[in-house]
């Protein structure tokens, strides 16, 4: 990659979208993001995903360094939260992009929520 005076051997923005472009990965951190620990509540916030895809899925989270367990518990590692940002922007993205879909008082109070649960946290 030669965007700059310099080499690079490993695009970021493709190593990157190589951990959270896989199925599942950012609607799972989104939900740790928010509270859930636990293998059921996944699936209850989930209902569309198998038990095995989020077996799996939790499993590369683990492998990635994103996630770990502790008992019956999943918890987000530092390189886990330091996702709180990019998710943020997603939503952002989304909202000020799609507006047919929200009007402005949900939009804002989205936003909002988004941003307590993202941004506002110390983690």
């Amino acid at each position: 990659m030669t965007y700059f005076d310099f080499e690079l051997t490993h695009c970021p923005v493709e190593l990157s979208l190589d951990i959270i472009n896989r199925k599942w990965v950012l609607q799972i951190i989104c939900d740790m993001f928010f509270g859930k620990t636990r293998f059921s509540e996944f699936q209850k916030e989930r209902p569309e995903m198998s038990n095995k895809a989020l077996s799996r899925s939790l499993k590369f989270m683990e492998e990635q360094g994103l996630i770990k367990k502790d008992a019956d518990e999943y918890f987000l590692t530092p390189k886990g939260k330091s996702l709180n940002k990019v998710i943020y922007d997603l939503v952002e993205f989304t909202l000020d992009n799609n507006k047919e879909f929200y009007d402005e008082k949900t939009m804002m109070k989205a936003k909002e929520g988004f941003r307590k649960q993202l941004l506002d946290q110390s983690y």
